[in-house]
């Protein structure tokens, strides 16, 4: 049965809400799980309703400008187990976040290289980290390796995490639905997936049918036009 994830972006210490990874654009979310944009109020409301565990983005940390929002999602931890996206680069930074939320992420996006990703799996139990495989138009996005779809695939079979978000950026927030020709080309690691990026109230029995296990939904969700548990 396919579990929803809730998606929660953070900066200046409230969530925002965005499309397609602008993050200058974001603005104060609107969510039918609280009145306020405070992300311990929106948790204790996401839980109520039977969330078992959520993903937030630092978006100040992702963004390194100084600020932060670490003690806000240590807060959240103790609330609903956090899945937590702050940018990591390299062993030191996944190492700062453990103390406080329940699994890192470790997103192509940001990571330095792929040594610095293999000494995590060395170091840590494959429970407390997710790779992110983040697409950008079609294509592996990454800041600082040299290396596209099919290389990190490669790696991907070689460490074999316990879970892979696979995220198009290209559809966060817009509801035009996820990359179905991305998830095919990832069938191979088809029960580590989660899958986000746009998933629209449409799609969500299909992800189900095909046996995807998590879906990370955002702006459908806080809309109300997906369910915590749509399947009840």
């Amino acid at each position: 049965m396919l579990e929803i994830v809730p998606v929660l972006d953070l900066m200046n210490s409230v969530a925002v809400s965005g499309k397609s990874g602008n993050r200058e654009t974001y603005t104060p979310l609107q969510t039918i799980y609280a009145s306020s944009t405070n992300p311990l109020e929106i948790a204790k409301g996401l839980k109520l309703a039977g969330a078992k565990e959520m993903y937030i983005a630092d978006l100040d940390f992702i963004e390194r400008n100084g600020k932060h929002n670490v003690f806000e999602v240590k807060e959240v931890n103790t609330i609903l187990p956090v899945i937590i996206d702050i940018g990591v680069d390299n062993l030191k930074t996944f190492e700062f976040m453990l103390d406080f939320a329940y699994k890192i992420i470790v997103a192509t996006e940001t990571l330095e290289s792929i040594e610095e990703l293999e000494k995590i799996f060395e170091k840590y139990p494959k429970e407390r980290i997710i790779v992110s495989v983040d697409v950008k138009d079609n294509k592996l996005h990454t800041k600082n390796m040299d290396i596209n779809l099919q290389e990190f695939k490669e790696v991907l079979k070689r460490i074999q995490p316990n879970e892979i978000i696979l995220l198009d950026i290209s559809s966060v927030g817009t509801g035009k639905g996820y990359n179905k020709a991305l998830l095919e080309e990832f069938s191979d690691f088809k029960d580590q997936i989660i899958l986000g990026g746009g998933i629209t109230k449409d799609e969500i029995d299909e992800i189900n049918e095909l046996g995807i296990k998590k879906a990370l939904v955002g702006t459908a969700l806080h809309k109300g036009e997906v369910k915590i548990n749509p399947f009840i």
